[in-house]
């Protein structure tokens, strides 16, 4: 069958054909044995009722003078739960016939434009506090100003979240993309008004919509994933699209030490120097925000895994945002990813914000070292985040690699700030890279965790609230060490984040894991499911298929 033009290129979902097509039935009904006999044709993987398959006149003759039974409301709802026969296909317009789950071409395409608009904002939020010492001398601003530059992005996050996430989930992921590309564009214009002395408030300004986009940005990764990605490649993606706002924070690391060097006796040269960084900036996110309204769709045709085929086939009369936040905060192991989550993620803003002031505190003089180390930190996390990614596609084991790396973490957090003091710059490189690595390498490992935990809860909600959480432990860490590195060294600011660190580990260690949307994947539901084949009768003559597996079993 010819696929239409949007979906040109889409192949099967890779290992995750539709699956054995059970129905379920009332728990009193008698429990059997069904057998799957593989066949080859359009039947494939008809099932043995009896001892006899399906396919044989015996089978058709008895199945024929039978009255096939209505299924009940509770049981049509239970029927999405489960997946089909392999090679058994759905159908659409009359006389034709399309597969349950497909893979698109265009996910490589939508996830490439997101990564990279998300790059961009990325990349503002980090370019004035990596050379905080400049644009404190440009603007005559204190450096809580330019600090407060970085955190208004986690300040304007926490309000925002909730309607963010409401538009996500009412009225799509095209508009929430849109408005994050738009804003982050618009907010890069306004900034290129601001290169006079007197203008903090226009730089302020604009970076204001800069963070007001990111809302829209922060939450899409995981979404982006389920709804375009199969079940085999959804962490791998979830990590890719991380890895665009990580990469965007590397560049700003890098290039605004070697574009605005430190020329403060020559203000003419500083503002001209600014103008460049901030038009750049501006070329790239309007020619992204043109790629996003030209190319990013809300959605495949076709879902990629029977989990996106669940939920589709749901009557859009139940969703309750309200209702959904609600479940997410009954839902004990997600609280507690929540606040591991935050504690994480808060830290690494607050390094990232602070790093400028904590390496200068040591090294007079390196701010293009600053840039760099803060580069390492962020490629060596680029590194984790693909590697985590790759390893919970292949190995599904969401608690224990949270755990190993949030540990992992805390001790290279310990490493990082007892060996500051050294003098020797190039161990900084090799902490900072060696506490990136594995504190960057988390934040896909979080939002890929909470959608396991909260199946059947849309993906932007749950990792909205984890953004927030993340932005509001990021406020106070970088007040809080700010403060202390300021009173009494970088090594007491750089322990106040240590303790909260372990204990981080020790909620972590309390998570319940219970993997509800690979568990669908699989064709396994929590509890025991009684159920007949599809287009079988239900009377005593049929045997019944009790379908015992369990959901991963909480450490």
């Amino acid at each position: 069958m010819a696929l239409p033009d949007d979906e040109e290129g889409t192949t099967v979902a890779n290992g995750h054909p539709p699956a054995n097509g059970y129905l379920p039935v009332p728990g009193d009904a008698p429990a059997g044995k069904v057998s799957a006999e593989t066949q080859n044709g359009p039947k494939a993987g008809c099932l043995a009722l009896n001892g006899v398959s399906r396919d044989s006149p015996k089978a058709a003759s008895g199945a024929l003078d039978r009255t096939k039974t209505p299924l009940a409301p509770e049981e049509e709802t239970q029927a999405r739960l489960l997946p089909k026969d392999p090679g058994e296909e759905t159908p659409a317009v009359e006389g034709t016939l399309v597969p349950r789950t497909l893979l698109s071409a265009r996910r490589f395409l939508v996830l490439l434009i997101f990564s990279l608009y998300s790059l961009v904002n990325a990349f503002q939020w980090i370019q004035y506090s990596i050379i905080s010492n400049v644009f404190e001398g440009f603007y005559n601003v204190s450096s809580l100003h330019i600090d407060w530059l970085s955190m208004v992005y986690m300040l304007a996050y926490v309000p925002l979240i909730f309607p963010a996430t409401w538009l996500l989930d009412t009225r799509g992921l095209r508009l929430t993309a849109l408005l994050g590309s738009g804003l982050n564009c618009l907010g890069a214009w306004i900034k290129c008004g601001s290169v006079q002395q007197h203008l903090f408030w226009v730089t302020m300004l604009g970076q204001c919509l800069c963070s007001v986009a990111q809302v829209f940005i922060l939450g899409l990764p995981s979404h982006i994933a389920s709804v375009w990605f199969g079940p085999k490649e959804v962490s791998t993606a979830c990590a890719t699209a991380v890895l665009g706002n990580q990469l965007g924070t590397a560049v700003g690391f890098l290039l605004p030490p070697v574009l605005v060097p430190n020329t403060q006796n020559n203000t003419r040269l500083l503002a001209c120097n600014i103008s460049t960084m901030f038009y750049g900036t501006s070329a790239v996110a309007t020619l992204l925000f043109i790629l996003t309204v030209i190319a990013f769709k809300e959605k495949p045709q076709y879902p990629p895994s029977q989990a996106q085929a669940v939920l589709r086939d749901s009557p859009p009369g139940e969703y309750s945002y309200v209702k959904s936040i609600r479940n997410l905060f009954k839902n004990i192991p997600f609280v507690l990813l929540l606040i591991t989550y935050g504690i994480m993620t808060g830290a690494f803003y607050s390094v990232s914000t602070l790093l400028n002031q904590i390496i200068l505190t040591y090294y007079e003089g390196e701010e293009v070292n600053a840039g760099r180390i803060g580069l390492t930190l962020v490629l060596a996390g680029m590194v984790g985040s693909i590697l985590c990614g790759l390893w919970l596609d292949y190995t599904k084991t969401y608690k224990h690699t949270t755990l190993t790396v949030y540990i992992l973490s805390f001790v290279g957090m310990v490493i990082f700030t007892f060996t500051l003091n050294l003098g020797h710059i190039i161990i900084v490189f090799v902490t900072g890279g060696l506490l990136g690595f594995f504190m960057t390498g988390y934040l896909p490992l979080g939002f890929e965790f909470a959608v396991e935990i909260t199946y059947p809860e849309s993906e932007g909600t749950s990792s909205g609230l984890l953004n927030a959480a993340a932005q509001i432990f990021g406020i106070l860490f970088t007040l809080a060490q700010g403060k202390l590195t300021s009173d009494y060294g970088p090594r007491t600011g750089n322990v106040f984040l240590c303790v909260w660190m372990f204990v981080g580990i020790i909620l972590t260690a309390l998570i319940k894991s219970d993997l509800k949307r690979h568990n669908i994947n699989k064709g396994i539901t929590n509890g025991d499911i009684k159920a007949v084949p599809v287009d079988s009768p239900t009377d005593e003559e049929s045997k019944t298929i009790l379908m015992s597996k369990q959901s991963e079993s909480a450490i």
